[in-house]
Parts: structure tokens; C-alpha cells; sequence
């Protein structure tokens, strides 16, 4: 078998394929994914860099066991609460998202029915980091957030979805209490995984010459090129 930290010579442009097109997956079949492809999945996560290479993130993978129906259960009661307070402090039903088929309406509804499903989900994983010191979030942040963006890469190259969110926040105590995760561990993220329903494809983001600076702020690179083909959002400042 090939050594799975090797690419071959057109290598670069596979990976940067998947890169372009993994996006947050909010919508799942019913079902199950593998272990073998969790497995895999979760080998990627685990070859992220870390601080001093302390290897200090973990995974707490929750699929149909008692333990995973209650913290299932927890966070997606957090999830209701707090998306039903973000859809209407941030305008969700108004303006243009009184139009049934605007981007603002489909997004409202992609997000009631991922909350109101939650407990549904195939997969959710809680990423975590263990403490060898005090330091802030931000800080120990770093060395687990590349793993998690290692997860959800690999999970676009192997056919699967998923988005990272922070709602578990909302009842950490409960679920530190039900899963019997340990004071010194950060719990930084929320991960859900699954089959996705519908297609997928590149996504939009803000052309390279919006985001991309050289010597000094605000000065955009001649070389900033976005390559040929790729889809763009509106631009806002």
C-alpha cells in the first residue's frame, strides 16, 4: 500500500480540488457511516500539526450508544435555542428573506431542519485538546482546529460531509458531566458528519485580491489571481 503521507506528481491539484469544494454540510441521509471510513477520516484529523507537536487533541465520537443519545439530546436543544434566537435578532424573516427562494429564506430553512433533526445525525464528534498548562482559547485553539479542518477535508475526499460549530458551549457542564470529560480538557468544537443529501461543487468565496495582501495592508498582489472557473460570493466590506 502507498504511503498515505505521499502524492503523486499530479497530486497538487486533486487536493486542491477537494479543498475548493468542501463546504458546511448541514444536511444528512439517515445512514450510518463506517468505521473503517471514520477511521480514516479521523487518521486525517490526527496528522494536523500541533504545539511542539504535543499531539494534545482528542476525539469524542458520539454515533447510537447511551452516552451519545443524551449529548445528542443536550446539544440539540442548545442548537434550537440559540438558532432561534440568531434567526430573528439577525433578520432571517424580513427583507430579502421574506422571499420563500432567496438565499437568506434558503439558509433559515436548511438550519431549522438541522436543528429540529439534530438527535438524527450519524455522527457527532466533540474535538477537544488537553491542557499541559494554562493558556486562553485562542491559544490552545490553534493546536486543535487544523486536526478538525484535517476531518472535514478528508470527509469531502471520502464522499462525506460535515460543519464544525461551537453550540455544545451552551451546556458543557451537562455534557462534561454525561460523557465524563475531564476538567483539563478544552472542549473547542462541535463536529457533525454524515452522507450528504444533494450534490456538492466548488464554493463561493471573495476573490483572492479582496483577502490577499503583500508588504503592506490593504495592498493587493498583482500575482492574487483566483484560477480559472472559480465562483465568487459578494463582495462585502
Amino acid at each position: 500500500m502507498r504511503d498515505p503521507g505521499t502524492l503523486d506528481p499530479d497530486g497538487a491539484d486533486l487536493v486542491l480540488g477537494v479543498l475548493a469544494s468542501t463546504r458546511a454540510v448541514r444536511r444528512y441521509r439517515s445512514e450510518p457511516v463506517p468505521e473503517q471510513v471514520l477511521a480514516r477520516l479521523l487518521f486525517a484529523a490526527t496528522r494536523a500539526p500541533s504545539g511542539s507537536n504535543r499531539q494534545g487533541f482528542r476525539f469524542l465520537v458520539l454515533r447510537d450508544g447511551p452516552g451519545a443519545a443524551r449529548a445528542k439530546a443536550l446539544i440539540g436543544d442548545a442548537a434550537r435555542r440559540l438558532w432561534a434566537a440568531k434567526e430573528v435578532a439577525d433578520g432571517y424573516g424580513t427583507g430579502t428573506g421574506a422571499a420563500a427562494d432567496s438565499p437568506k429564506a434558503r439558509t433559515a430553512r436548511t438550519m431549522r431542519a438541522f436543528v429540529d433533526g439534530f438527535e438524527d445525525i450519524p455522527v457527532v464528534i466533540l474535538a477537544g485538546i488537553v491542557r499541559h498548562r494554562e493558556g486562553t482559547d485562542e491559544l490552545l485553539g490553534a493546536s486543535v482546529y487544523p486536526a478538525c479542518q484535517n476531518l472535514l477535508v478528508a470527509a469531502r475526499a471520502s464522499g462525506y460531509g460535515g460543519v464544525m460549530m461551537t453550540w455544545h458551549r451552551a451546556v458543557e457542564p451537562e455534557l462534561r458531566e454525561v460523557l465524563a470529560i475531564p476538567d483539563d480538557v478544552f472542549l473547542a468544537a462541535t463536529i457533525t458528519l454524515g452522507r450528504p443529501v444533494g450534490g456538492t461543487g466548488a464554493v463561493r468565496r471573495a476573490e483572492l485580491h479582496h483577502l490577499v495582501f503583500e508588504d503592506r495592508w490593504g495592498e493587493a498582489p498583482g500575482w492574487a489571481v483566483d484560477p480559472p472557473g472559480s465562483r465568487f460570493t459578494r463582495w462585502r466590506d
